[in-house]
């Protein structure tokens, strides 16, 4: 039976060359490039949850961090915009970065019982 190895996670952006420039320089993740400069970042280990919703196929994109306080802070110090401040939402406290081309991500410091090191 073929194994899982592996996730591939898609942004779109009306941007892609300021959002690849922006995880590839300001959150510093390896990549390779594909061809012609397409490039595809590693991420670091990742799960998936499964949340009810009242409509299937939404996905969203979260990185996890150790402190958010101090990431948040480093990231700014780079220049990474957020959109409002830090919030508590009971399983994490959760930020959102504002990509250069347009679109979000959330980044969140986990409360809740990780599969990381599984």
């Amino acid at each position: 039976m073929p194994m899982i190895r592996g996730a591939h996670v898609i942004l779109y952006t009306a941007d892609a060359e300021a959002d690849r420039a922006f995880l590839r320089d300001v959150l510093g993740l390896a990549h390779v490039d594909s061809g012609g400069g397409w490039l595809i970042f590693q991420l670091p280990p990742a799960e998936v949850a499964v949340h009810p919703a009242e409509r299937s196929g939404a996905v969203e994109l979260y990185l996890v961090c150790d402190d958010i306080d101090a990431t948040v802070a480093d990231l700014g110090a780079r220049g990474v915009q957020f959109e409002g401040e830090v919030t508590d939402q009971g399983w994490g406290r959760l930020a959102t970065i504002r990509l250069p081309g347009g679109g979000r991500l959330g980044i969140y410091e986990a409360r809740h019982p990780t599969a990381f090191d599984l």
